[in-house]
């Protein structure tokens, strides 16, 4: 009997059909079911972190009293959703709800605009995701009448055969081709099983991914600000030395490089975007930064105010002005020469090089401000009349391990060569006369801005931050990763509150 190429090819066709729904169907279950053994799981965090145009609905949903309805709402869809597409009953039903169900999520993190700069663990190319694709697939499962062979369509036809008369002789063959889901199912379940016991959760699974970090629900207030020059600034401002990858590590070499593996371009785009919706308005960064702040900006819209550090060539007077110019062009807001340059100059005796160099940063009409890790540079500029706009300058304490004997710091050491000797300098101590900066912060006629309050994380956030307020700092510079942001904004907060109810602050607020 010659075989009928049409009805070959149409049960071909129904195979595939039948092979895809399943496989969408198996993504959904899956994902519902992790969700149940996974402890303490919500959608919360996965909500409040939404960044696209309807990120209000989602934010409302996650600050919801009703979240966990929500979450067992979506664990249940996702379930019976899956369960159905799998085995092939009511099927148009479960493609329409679970098209509506992938939009959901898609409009979540949509791959376009500020979504793209928000790390959820899926891939994507611009606009297109998994979910557009698995919706799409879906929208035509709910549209065409034969969705392959499963339960249903099996029974539909038991029950029209039974009517009418006795089941055909091809029966049989039928109902292995629809029936053959149960079995398929039940192996993949006994495999995820057995993997899971084996290995654990699927971590890797988009619904199981949790972070160890608070999220923007858990903020307690709103940080305070404070002026520079014609700038209000938030009163911790983000630290740029972890994205530019410079760890002050002391002995340990690899921190550098473990830092810019971690900060990729991506992931200083996310912990930016999320900086600011905690209410971090400004970031100072090293000049090779720049290009960097100057793409998030251009392609967010971002208001956060940079800024710059720039040096100057202590030995090449005509490349002065250079680094200025170059900063300008990158569309910085405000500008301030580098510590380590100041010390240098400092200590080269050219004093008079900082003084013009801050003329000329005004004359351009930015704020110009002075950085220093040795106290004895900005007492020899202040000495000298040079006076700028703020100060930023190393302002923590030296009660932590690592750092060497008080009798044993030399100025300008952290500009020089490290020793093997754990009682000298080795990267290891930023402020090395805590009670001298305080003494001339607490004089200062201008706002300063504290930097290594942490000692490069030799000093608990709450004592640090503590610390340089205490003794003068209208502002801190902290470096954070993305996962720290809540955590230290909260610290600050409460660090703020404290001094106030303790009356323990040297200075007035500038």
């Amino acid at each position: 009997m010659k075989t009928n190429p049409l009805s070959l090819l149409k049960n071909w066709e129904s195979i595939i059909v039948s092979v895809l729904r399943m496989a969408i169907g198996w993504h959904f279950l899956y994902e519902g079911a992790v969700k149940v053994f996974f402890e303490n799981w919500s959608s919360q965090s996965y909500l409040a972190n939404t960044t696209g145009a309807f990120s209000p609905f989602y934010h409302w949903l996650a600050a919801s009293p009703a979240i966990g309805v929500i979450d067992w709402m979506n664990i249940t869809g996702l379930i019976l959703i899956g369960l159905a597409l799998f085995l092939g009953c009511f099927t148009r039903m479960a493609s329409i709800a679970g098209a509506l169900l992938l939009l959901l999520y898609y409009f979540a993190y949509p791959p376009f605009g500020l979504s793209l700069l928000t790390s959820t663990g899926e891939g994507h190319l611009y606009v297109v995701n998994y979910q557009i694709f698995e919706a799409l697939a879906l929208a035509l499962f709910a549209c065409r009448a034969d969705t392959g062979f499963g339960i249903g369509p099996w029974l539909m036809r038991r029950f029209k055969a039974q009517a009418s008369s006795p089941a055909p002789p091809s029966s049989r063959r039928e109902a292995i081709k629809h029936l053959a889901s149960i079995p398929a199912l039940g192996l993949m379940s006994w495999g995820a099983y057995a993997n899971n016991r084996r290995y654990g959760i699927d971590v890797m699974s988009g619904a199981t991914i949790q972070l160890n970090r608070q999220d923007l629900s858990e903020l307690k207030g709103t940080l305070a600000k404070g002026k520079i020059g014609k700038h209000e600034l938030s009163r911790l401002i983000l630290g740029g030395n972890l994205i530019g990858g410079w760890s002050h590590g002391r002995d340990l070499l690899y921190t550098d490089q473990l830092f810019k593996a971690y900060n990729t371009e991506r992931k200083v785009y996310e912990t930016l975007s999320l900086a600011e919706a905690a209410g971090i308005n400004a970031i100072n960064i090293g000049f090779p930064s720049n290009d960097l702040l100057r793409k998030y900006k251009k392609a967010t819209g971002s208001r956060i105010k940079v800024i710059t550090q720039i040096a100057a060539d202590v030995k090449d007077e005509s490349t002065l002005f250079d680094n200025l110019y170059s900063a300008i062009d990158y569309g910085v807001d405000v500008i301030q020469i580098q510590g380590n340059w100041v010390d240098w100059m400092t200590r080269d005796h050219h004093i008079d090089r900082i003084g013009r160099l801050l003329d000329k940063i005004r004359e351009e009409g930015f704020t110009a401000g002075l950085g220093a890790h040795t106290i004895d540079s900005l007492i020899a500029c202040a000495e000298a009349g040079i006076i700028p706009d703020y100060y930023m300058k190393t302002m923590h304490h030296d009660r932590y391990w690592s750092a060497h004997p008080r009798e044993n710091r030399v100025p300008f050491e952290q500009d020089g060569p490290t020793s093997l000797d754990h009682n000298k300098y080795h990267n290891n101590l930023f402020c090395p006369y805590p009670d001298r900066t305080a003494e001339f912060v607490a004089k200062s006629p201008v706002p300063v801005m504290g930097f290594k309050v942490l000692a490069a994380g030799a000093i608990h956030p709450k004592d640090g931050i503590y610390w340089a307020f205490q003794h003068g700092a209208d502002f801190v510079c902290v470096g954070m990763f993305d996962f720290q942001i809540v955590e230290d904004v909260n610290i600050c907060i409460d660090v703020l509150a404290k001094l106030e109810a303790d009356g323990a602050r040297t200075r007035a607020w500038s």
